[in-house]
């Protein structure tokens, strides 16, 4: 299993921004995938969070109305939409998923496989 997360990007307040991770090397979709953070000086956090599906997800209560997380199995492709960026977004994220599980989760140790991360800065 390869996540590979890419989108990330230098964008002012209030812009918007599309993060990718495509997982190569399994053939399947049946497991749970998420995002999460980390800023600088800051330990990671919990983002959003999808269900093999598709049909459930979870946000964090910062992103929650302003980011959309999706997914397309048929290109084993999960997504993070991000409007109305602030500040307070700049991290690096990370995309994550789960081993075997179906259901989304908010902890960091329900995923097993994580992406490499992709820097996204927020300019004032």
């Amino acid at each position: 299993v390869q996540l590979q997360a890419c989108g990330g990007g230098l964008v002012q307040t209030g812009g918007s921004l599309r993060l990718s991770c495509a997982d190569s090397g399994r053939t399947s979709s049946n497991y749970a995938m998420g995002w999460f953070r980390q800023a600088p000086g800051k330990e990671r956090e919990f983002v959003a969070t999808i269900s093999w599906s598709g049909g459930t997800t979870y946000y964090a209560d910062s992103v929650k109305g302003r980011f959309t997380i999706s997914r397309d199995n048929a290109k084993n492709t999960m997504y993070l939409q991000m409007n109305s960026l602030k500040p307070e977004d700049t991290a690096v994220y990370y995309c994550a998923a789960a081993a075997t599980s179906l259901l989304p989760s908010r902890r960091y140790n329900a995923y097993k496989y994580w992406g490499q991360g992709t820097e996204v800065t927020v300019s004032s």
